[in-house]
């Protein structure tokens, strides 16, 4: 290929990532009337989350490329026959997956899953995703160490993991309710496929590759665990360049590249000194001030980033870790989790779809949370 031409498909490939071309663009506009020193960008850069989320994708992309994958769609679909049930299934797996695998591994795990699924039955999809990134938001929301922020703001809590759990149960509980709802309405009760379970994949199961990379992916969890994110990316890339390296070349690097652009953008803008002078204004303090607040400031920043932005100005973890997490729904910048679902279902017009999905669940959740945590916290 000469070099026009390669520079041809690279700009092709480039007008296909919209995401990282808009989180780009925005770190590129704020250096330029805000510039900041190389150390700020690498903070924010967060590297090693990226190098954890690089660890986590090779391990689920050799699980994937073992046809493991593909077997257990199989052996699902032969279980369960009926469009609603597989989905109340998979998206109730989401969320208790998300309580202790964290949210995003968890759709890692639950989205090949749903797209061997869909090859060769009725199962619609994309629909199932959206509901997943959903069901992670609201699963996750539980624990104290089911997404990030959780994680932050149960540090600065001091009360036990019960005491957390039990804390976020009225708030997280609405969430599974509405989503239970949401499942039921939107996903028909029809036969699952004409023929039965869908079709096996072409690609030969590899026990070998299996058995290794499930392996590799708990030796990886561990890790991170212990905040190896190096040492976790390093082991996985050495395992799969030794034994299979046509697994790192299937590695989704746009979506790498997208949440780099993004942990960089949405970082620079949350220090950014209009936005720093704005958050002096409001009475943080108030209850309603402080959840629409975190709600509100989740859409446009995503939830973690609006979590540390809004933490130096509130007294009260819990109560901002409610609105952060209702803040998780509607557009799909408000949690990373949609962001990945969405690039993992990888079909023209998700993004669409997704917000025709999550904003009105974002319109009947805010309002309900409110009042039930009102009432029960």
């Amino acid at each position: 290929m000469g070099r026009s031409a390669w520079a041809r498909a690279c700009w092709s490939r480039l007008r296909r990532e919209r995401l990282l071309l808009v989180f780009g663009g925005l770190a590129l506009a704020l250096q330029l009337v805000d510039p900041q020193p190389w150390p700020r960008w690498r903070a924010w850069l967060a590297l090693p989350t990226l190098l954890g989320l690089f660890a986590l994708l090779l391990s689920i992309e050799g699980i994937r490329a073992s046809g493991a994958v593909q077997r257990a769609a199989q052996a699902l679909a032969r279980r369960v026959h009926d469009q609603r049930t597989l989905a109340l299934a998979l998206v109730a797996g989401s969320a208790l997956l998300s309580m202790v695998l964290t949210n995003d591994v968890s759709l890692f795990l639950l989205v090949p899953l749903t797209l061997a699924l869909g090859r060769g039955s009725a199962l619609p999809v994309r629909r199932v995703v959206i509901l997943e990134a959903l069901g992670v938001n609201a699963g996750s929301a539980l624990s104290p160490v089911g997404n990030p922020q959780n994680l932050l703001l149960w540090q600065h809590s001091g009360l036990s993991m019960a005491q957390f759990v039990w804390r976020m149960l009225p708030a997280a509980g609405t969430m599974l309710v509405l989503l239970a709802c949401a499942v039921w309405l939107l996903v028909p009760a029809r036969a699952l496929a004409a023929g039965g379970a869908p079709a096996a994949s072409a690609a030969p199961l590899r026990p070998a590759l299996g058995w290794v990379s499930v392996l590799l992916l708990l030796g990886v969890l561990a890790l991170l665990q212990e905040h190896r994110a190096t040492l976790a990316a390093a082991l996985a890339l050495l395992v799969f360049v030794v034994g299979w390296r046509e697994v790192p070349r299937r590695v989704d690097w746009g979506l790498l590249g997208t949440l780099a652009a993004m942990f960089v953008g949405l970082g620079h803008l949350a220090q950014w000194g209009p936005l720093q002078a704005w958050l002096l204004r409001p009475d943080w303090h108030a209850p309603l001030v402080l959840y629409a607040g975190g709600v509100l400031l989740s859409q446009v920043l995503s939830n973690v980033p609006a979590t540390v932005l809004l933490w130096p100005h509130v007294g009260h973890p819990l109560a901002l870790a409610v609105a952060v997490n209702v803040g998780g729904f509607g557009l799909a910048l408000g949690s990373l989790a949609n962001l990945i679902a969405l690039r993992l279902e990888g079909g023209r017009g998700n993004l669409g779809e997704f917000h025709r999905i999550s904003l009105p669940f974002l319109l009947v959740c805010a309002p309900l949370v409110w009042l039930v945590t009102r009432v029960l916290g």
